[in-house]
């Protein structure tokens, strides 16, 4: 079997990985991919929104299954064009995919059906947004309605700040098009966690529970990222949230996607705040989660083309529940100095090979490339220094143990990846 994997990032290395390993697949193409894929796949120079592009690859390469990491080619319908030409794809259609493309629809489907969420109001003219703000006063969280790769999303602790925030998304236009309309939420405390699921549109397959670090700077301070780190399983998803998880949310929000003639199939990622002992959806997401899949796809022992397949042919059921390894793994993002705003690519990266013959210990590539026969950086977020332990403690020593043999000019990375767990 031929797969293409679509992106070049963290998510995707792990997935170009995990697919490699399958007794099924013959050999592995990523677009483009990065300086980790082609080490294992072929890298094909296509990029992953070039939907017409990657489709005629697909055909005269006699690519067998398709498997979309990124958000975007989903929103614009990568998958609605891949099965119009036959073509077998993983991940939802463009209608499905609008769960991640529009926060305001989620926000409406999700109260619609009696899911549990924070309260919200939706707003297309900065003013009536400002005049919101000054009725309900701070704290809020204002987000972008669109895609903005996880930057779009502002907590605002005093009503100024919140100001401040429409003026970015609204009349700067910091994220574009994403910021037509804002969606202006309840601030919740609790704790942030990531739960995902394979689906075939009526059955679930869930993954084990994991959490992500948004936020640049130790302590969870500073600008939101794409994602400093991530560790599984997260201790606070004790096994009656993980019920109350199921039960309340993912089967609920694919029996609704289904009510509204959007089906659902591939992963869906549910961004869920634990506030008192239970769970709130903050957001979801129409794909992998990056950095989350990389520790929960180094705890999978599963096969993953069969549960792939299961989800695209609707058959879910023929799989087993997915097998995990014991313990628990941590993944330590390293990236460029001046992420997530401004920063220099082509520093040269050095000590890859030496933290990578630590037991336990694999290390995924995101913005990385080859120049001159050296490894150099091409992105904001490089490397997630991945490592099996077990337990968190265990893990994450592995983890900071590996980091601290790399180097390059610039290199930025926290040092409380999974602590919260502890």
């Amino acid at each position: 079997m031929k797969v293409l994997v679509i992106g070049g990032g963290g998510r995707e290395h792990s997935l170009v990985w995990k697919i490699h390993q399958s007794p099924k697949v013959s050999k592995v193409y990523c677009a483009p991919g990065n300086g980790g894929t082609q080490k294992i796949a072929e890298n094909v120079d296509i990029k992953a929104d070039d939907i017409n592009t990657l489709a005629r690859f697909a055909e005269e390469e006699g690519i067998d299954l398709t498997v979309v990491g990124p958000e975007l080619p989903l929103t614009l319908g990568i998958v609605d064009e891949f099965e119009g030409r036959g073509l077998k794809i993983f991940g939802p259609n463009k209608k499905g995919a609008e769960i991640e493309g529009s926060k305001g629809f989620t926000k409406d489907l999700l109260k619609r059906y009696g899911i549990p969420i924070p309260r919200y109001a939706i707003f297309d003219s900065p003013d009536d947004a400002k005049r919101y703000i000054k009725e309900i006063g701070a704290p809020m969280v204002v987000k972008a309605d669109g895609l903005t790769g996880g930057k779009g999303v502002i907590i605002c602790h005093k009503e100024k700040e919140a100001i401040k925030a429409i003026d970015l998304i609204m009349e700067e236009r910091v994220f574009g098009k994403a910021g037509d309309r804002v969606v202006i939420e309840e601030f919740m405390e609790g704790e942030e966690v990531s739960f995902m699921v394979f689906t075939d549109g009526e059955k679930i397959l869930p993954m084990v529970s994991s959490q992500d670090h948004k936020r640049i700077y130790d302590g969870d301070k500073g600008t939101n990222t794409g994602g400093m780190g991530a560790y599984s399983p997260a201790p606070i998803v004790t096994s009656d949230i993980f019920r109350e998880i199921m039960d309340r949310i993912m089967t609920p929000t694919i029996t609704g996607m289904a009510k509204e003639g959007r089906p659902y199939k591939g992963v869906l990622y549910a961004g869920l705040m634990i506030s008192e002992g239970s769970p709130n959806v903050l957001e979801f997401n129409a794909r992998f989660g990056d950095p989350e899949t990389q520790p929960i796809l180094a705890r999978m022992e599963s096969d993953i083309i069969p549960i792939i397949e299961g989800v695209i042919d609707g058959d879910i059921n023929k799989v087993e529940d997915i097998r995990w390894k014991e313990g628990a793994s941590v993944c330590v993002v390293m990236a460029s100095e001046g992420y997530p705003r401004s920063y220099q690519k082509g520093k040269r990266i050095e000590g890859l090979e030496a933290a990578e013959r630590l037991e336990g210990v694999k290390i995924f590539h995101a913005g990385t490339r080859l120049s001159q026969g050296n490894l150099v950086t091409d992105g904001g977020r490089v490397l997630g220094v991945t490592a099996l332990g077990m337990d968190i403690k265990d893990a994450i020593e592995k983890a900071y143990r590996a980091v601290s043999l790399i180097h390059w000019e610039g290199v930025y990375y926290r040092r409380d990846i999974g602590r919260r767990a502890l």
